[in-house]
């Protein structure tokens, strides 16, 4: 999020499946290899070494070398985290780069100099049909280097539709609408209006990054601003995230084990109806499927709603993407281009369907979801289509202090006010700006 991260850092949504994974060693491996190839063109590609989808990237890479029996695609590792960050970096300003390489959009992506190291991808057959939202996350002025894999997902409000209905409560536009349902839900007793887990830092910031939508649809150049050092959290709308995260304190709308709980517990308590709400990644269907699978079609999702009904959007995390690094060549030029093509093909997206669970969305209309999906799904995808979406804030500036979700922590348990907590996080983020050489810092 970054608005989780700068995507990895506290979101950990690696973890729970929104993250290219990989194969075989954790070990960096290079891109060259005297191996015979019989013959065949082989080309490297280069993923972290999460095993959140392992079987995506195996399935694949046999599928691709089904269809293409001339090339041969060797899969290359690196570690995640910061360290994998600077390999990348690394290996792409010393040519070592592999042919193919499966990274981040957004913020991450600029910090590779795309213009010098990344092949233009703006003329390939697929590139007309991605999203536009998502295609601003792998562009420059100068090019579009990326082409999406996997779906995207979403910053929501995961609701048990269950206790909506015995409640009869609707999916509230406006945040005094959720407020009023959170304290019917607390009058009903039994069951806990808004789930927190503080046992698990990071998912303190899902009011804070989720509400970013809402931000910029209210002021749609805040992000641009932001990063020149010209809008803060401490004024409107901004501000908003976190006086939300406070006042469902003040108001005593969380469960009693907030402090303590993890996201397994939250995610329990939603499927099995002792919470009724949650902030929440839609990637963690995924834990949900796979722990309670009899609950999967009781849980929805909503944005977290704005004040305004008008300014409520979904909060989205777009899909992480695959490069051509400028050293692929010749051949190997054409062996990556197909590859990245294959991936967004029909039967690209027959893998990713057959061997993750979506999220949201794809970003490429060659790839569709399954006709059957969960209802957290096919929620962020209405979104999506009504054009009432927008992208997450490490998607559209590369600023993300290290300390946010120990601030949303110490704000969304009463110890800090909202408006002391938005002056430290914008203090949190200025060593980093500063680091990142951003003028105006």
């Amino acid at each position: 999020m970054p608005a989780l991260s700068p995507r990895r850092t506290s979101l950990k949504w690696l973890a729970i499946g929104g993250a290219l994974a990989l194969i075989g060693s954790t070990a960096a491996c290079s891109s060259g290899g005297s191996a015979d190839t019989g013959g065949k063109t082989e080309i490297t590609y280069q993923v972290d070494n999460s095993t959140a989808t392992a079987a995506t990237t195996k399935a694949l890479v046999a599928a691709f070398e089904k269809a293409y029996p001339d090339i041969k695609v060797k899969v290359d590792t690196r570690p995640q985290g910061t360290d994998g960050d600077n390999l990348v970096k690394t290996q792409l300003s010393t040519g070592e780069m592999s042919d193919v390489l499966s990274y981040n959009s957004g913020s991450l992506l600029q910090a590779l100099n795309p213009d010098n190291t990344l092949v233009d991808l703006s003329d390939e057959s697929w590139a007309k049909d991605i999203d536009d939202q998502y295609r601003v996350t792998v562009s420059t002025d100068k090019g579009m280097y990326g082409a999406p894999f996997l779906s995207s997902f979403a910053g929501a409000m995961l609701y048990n539709k269950k206790v909506y209905e015995k409640l009869g409560l609707s999916v509230p536009t406006t945040w005094d609408e959720f407020i009023s349902n959170s304290e019917k839900i607390k009058s009903a007793g039994g069951v806990a209006p808004v789930i927190q887990t503080y046992g698990e830092t990071w998912t303190s910031q899902l009011l804070v990054l989720g509400d970013f939508a809402n931000v910029t649809a209210q002021q749609s150049d805040w992000a641009e601003k932001y990063t020149a050092h010209e809008e803060s959290y401490t004024k409107e709308p901004a501000l908003a995230g976190f006086e939300h995260l406070a006042e469902i304190k003040d108001k005593d709308l969380l469960n009693e084990d907030y402090a303590s709980a993890t996201q397994a517990n939250g995610l329990k308590m939603l499927a099995d109806g002792t919470g009724a709400q949650y902030p929440m990644l839609t990637s963690a269907i995924a834990t949900i499927q796979q722990d309670n699978p009899d609950a999967v079609n009781d849980i929805g999702a909503f944005a977290i709603p704005a004040d305004d009904a008008d300014d409520t959007t979904l909060t989205q995390w777009q899909p992480n993407s695959l490069y051509i690094p400028k050293t692929a060549e010749g051949d190997k030029l054409e062996a990556a281009k197909k590859l990245v093509a294959f991936a967004n093909s029909s039967e690209g997206c027959k893998v990713q369907n057959d061997t993750s669970t979506p999220g949201g969305p794809y970003a490429i209309s060659s790839c569709t979801l399954p006709d059957s999906v969960p209802p957290i799904v096919s929620d962020v995808a209405k979104y999506v289509s009504d054009k009432k979406a927008g992208s997450a804030l490490e998607f559209l500036s590369p600023i993300k202090g290290p300390n946010l979700e120990k601030i949303c922590v110490q704000v969304g348990s009463g110890i800090s006010s909202a408006a002391v907590g938005a002056k430290q996080y914008d203090q949190d983020v200025v060593q980093q700006a500063q680091q990142l050489g951003i003028k105006g810092w």
